[in-house]
């Protein structure tokens, strides 16, 4: 990460916001990372890796055999993975991940996030 980071940086001066994935042993650690080499925010987190098997077939439901979880179910797991990284880093952190009203937004402003994003809300 720190390659493609360091990169990015050295071509553009616009902000740049890397995304985090989970899929990771250490979350602050890989925002630090991407902090020392340039980065102007972190937002986190992407989908989980996920496997659903059909019971009858005995195979994975999908064609590539997993895929990515995301909505409510993973929310605490982002609002924990935000806390860990602001904790970490200096930059602005954004949270994102299962939020579907202002209550779910709070969260992660409580743990530290300086922001969240949010693709599905209830209306």
């Amino acid at each position: 990460m720190s390659e493609v980071v360091t990169a990015v940086r050295k071509r553009t001066s616009l902000p740049l916001i890397v995304k985090l994935s989970p899929n990771v042993t250490d979350i602050a650690a890989m925002a630090k990372v991407a902090e020392d080499a340039g980065a102007d925010a972190v937002s986190l987190i992407n989908t989980l890796t996920g496997m659903v098997i059909d019971i009858r077939r005995r195979r994975p439901v999908l064609a590539n055999r997993n895929g990515g979880l995301s909505g409510p179910a993973w929310k605490p797991v982002a609002v924990r993975m935000v806390w860990e990284t602001c904790k970490a880093v200096k930059i602005p952190v954004i949270g994102l991940g299962g939020i579907m009203n202002a209550s779910d937004a709070l969260e992660f402003l409580i743990v530290g996030a300086s922001g969240c994003c949010c693709r599905t809300a209830n209306s």
